[in-house]
């Protein structure tokens, strides 16, 4: 009666956790998405002014675009001009007024160059292009006086004239703008007000994260949390936004929003494997390089050979506990199981020895002795050789014997321990060492060349995969 209710309220907690990092990841999207939109605005106004105009207008104020004055001017000036042609045509004052008027601000936009501040020097210049294509001329301030005058008006016809520039000057005119700058010199944008609040909901999250699971694992403190999860601080950077693609991808693929497992698996499977046997081979090379100087420059025999030299972990003396382990394994374990082999050699080596014996020589020439049965000396080397291993074993045993055996053992170490200090013994096997280890890092390299890293990999990646399925199969 009493699990359902724990179970479902287990499920629940775990349904609930799940939504809050998939919402978080979502959130984390879109933040992004504002991100990049807002870094390709400017590069991209023109055709947003031309495609979708009602966002140039909703957008403009949080860059702080305005329209530029003398560009306004300008097109505000040919407005009433048509204006001033449809009420009292050519041949009025008004229009021969903003004719001349035209014709200076022509000059005076191609003197001063309004598209400077917004960084649209390409628009000026295709402006000048057409207008000197359109009239033949090779200078635009005589192409843009025969466009604002009444002869030119007259000759092809004011709706002409007016549409060749609504159709192609007007739209290029139009995309000038103007940007304030601040006391740092930067471009004012009103971004970061939208983006503080993002801001401010990811500093809470990675706090009510952090503090979560601190309260959960006691091992690893708040600090710690914060600093694993590093990534997650590229959110709350005003700047450098861009890098905040870390942090999202990595929210995505934890709240499972998107499997990107495969696809990071396709990417790095090539650099990985070759990666990973470049990284192999360096530390294999290096742990035989480092061995190797420890061997040639007696540092390996110092640290053995000179117990005050050489830090122990703890009380214990590895090298006698291992060998004293060893010792016990060989007589309780090893010498049972090799027991007949052991006793047919003791009973050869027994056979021999008294066969060659000067006792036996001497008694060989008592007569009757040749006859004796040679199951004799069998009997007596078995007796023997049995005899040997049960006393070994017994011996062992015996608290006397152990004590006798550990003599035995610690004058073995220590004459063993002078032999070796000796510099001819040393530099021996030091030599012997350094060949052999030099062999192993030779043959290692020269394999790893013959086996595929890829191979590698993908065996690795095919055991866990199977590893994987068989963890779904036991939780069905």
């Amino acid at each position: 009666m009493t699990t359902t209710p724990i179970k479902e309220s287990w499920i629940s907690k775990f349904d609930i956790a799940n939504f809050w990092n998939k919402l978080v990841a979502v959130i984390a999207v879109i933040n992004f998405i504002l991100v990049l939109f807002n870094m390709s605005y400017i590069p991209l106004r023109d055709v947003y002014l031309k495609r979708i105009p009602t966002l140039v207008t909703l957008y403009d104020p949080v860059k702080a675009i305005e329209p530029h004055p003398e560009t306004t001017y300008y097109l505000q000036t040919v407005d009433q001009l048509e204006q001033k042609i449809k009420q009292n045509g050519l041949d009025s004052q008004v229009t021969e007024t903003l004719l001349d008027n035209l014709q200076q601000q022509s000059l005076t936009l191609l003197d001063e160059n309004p598209f400077l501040i917004s960084n649209k020097l390409g628009t000026l210049a295709k402006i000048k292009r057409l207008v000197r294509h359109e009239f033949k001329s090779l200078s635009a301030k005589s192409g843009f006086y025969q466009l604002w005058s009444k002869d030119y008006f007259q000759s092809v016809g004011t709706a002409e004239a007016l549409d060749f520039f609504d159709s192609k000057l007007r739209p290029l005119l139009a995309s000038n703008y103007f940007r304030p700058i601040d006391e740092n010199g930067l471009y004012v944008d009103k971004f970061w007000l939208i983006d503080s609040v993002f801001i401010l909901f990811f500093f809470l999250e990675i706090m009510r994260k952090a503090i979560w699971r601190s309260i959960q694992d006691h091992d690893v403190s708040f600090i710690d949390r914060l600093l694993r999860r590093w990534y997650d601080w590229l959110f709350l950077l005003p700047t450098w936004r861009w890098l905040r693609i870390i942090p999202v991808t990595v929210r995505i693929h934890q709240s499972k929003l998107v499997d990107f497992e495969r696809v990071l698996a396709q990417l790095t499977h090539e650099p990985a494997a070759y990666l990973a046997d470049r990284i192999s081979n360096f530390l294999l090379v290096r742990l035989i390089n480092q061995t190797q100087d420890s061997v040639v420059s007696g540092e390996a025999a110092k640290a053995l050979l000179n117990s005050e030299s050489y830090v122990k972990l703890g009380s214990v003396n590895k090298v006698d506990a291992i060998s004293d382990r060893l010792l016990e394994l060989t007589i309780e374990r090893v010498l049972p199981e090799v027991k007949p082999e052991l006793e047919a050699l003791l009973r050869h080596s027994l056979q021999e020895s008294f066969k060659d014996s000067n006792v036996y020589q001497g008694i060989a020439t008592i007569p009757g002795i040749q006859s004796l049965p040679s199951g004799v000396i069998q009997q007596l080397a078995d007796y023997l050789a049995e005899s040997t291993l049960e006393i070994l074993m017994n011996s062992y045993a015996d608290l006397e014997g152990r004590e006798l055996f550990n003599h035995l053992s610690t004058q073995f170490k220590q004459s063993l321990s002078r032999e070796l200090q000796d510099p001819k013994t040393q530099s021996h096997l030091q030599s012997l060492l350094a060949e052999l280890l030099e062999e192993m890092k030779i043959n290692y390299i020269q394999k790893s060349r013959e086996e595929d890293p890829e191979a590698t990999l993908e065996e690795a990646e095919h055991l866990r995969e199977l590893q994987e399925d068989q963890e779904k199969e036991k939780e069905i």
